[in-house]
């Protein structure tokens, strides 16, 4: 009777541990959304919801891998839509350089066109980075 009741006992564990979800079906919703949003390019939301798949879902291992992809792949995006704005801003202050006639506007433009410069050439070392951990995974 006794070997009956083990038998149940352990049966029983069994069928209700196979029914629970696993966390990466339980980070499955979330993902659904990360690619939707990765897709539509709303990158930043893309950022701020894999942020909360790695907060949420530590253990969804599988689904983790793949965000950390997606990360990468929006990082990448966000940065090279930033670089094109940047060198579009550096271009036209250039232009705007060459036509200032007045010393102080001169200076000015100096100062932000050398800002500019800068923040272009991290944003082109960010790509770098990018690429390297790319080529790593």
């Amino acid at each position: 009777m006794t070997k009956v009741k083990t038998c149940f006992f352990l049966a029983a564990i069994a069928l209700f541990s196979a029914c629970q979800q696993t966390e990466d079906e339980k980070a499955a919703p979330l993902m659904s959304k990360i690619d939707s949003l990765y897709h539509a390019g709303d990158y930043q939301a893309t950022l701020n919801a894999i942020t909360r798949l790695r907060a949420n879902h530590p253990k969804a291992i599988k689904s983790r891998e793949k965000a950390l992809i997606i990360w990468q792949d929006a990082s990448l995006k966000m940065t090279q839509n930033d670089i094109g704005r940047t060198d579009s801003a550096l271009q036209a202050t250039i232009r705007q350089l060459g036509q200032e006639h007045d010393l102080y506007k001169r200076n000015m433009l100096r100062v932000k066109r050398d800002s500019l410069q800068v923040r272009y050439d991290a944003l082109c070392g960010t790509v770098r980075v990018i690429h390297k951990r790319q080529q790593q995974d």
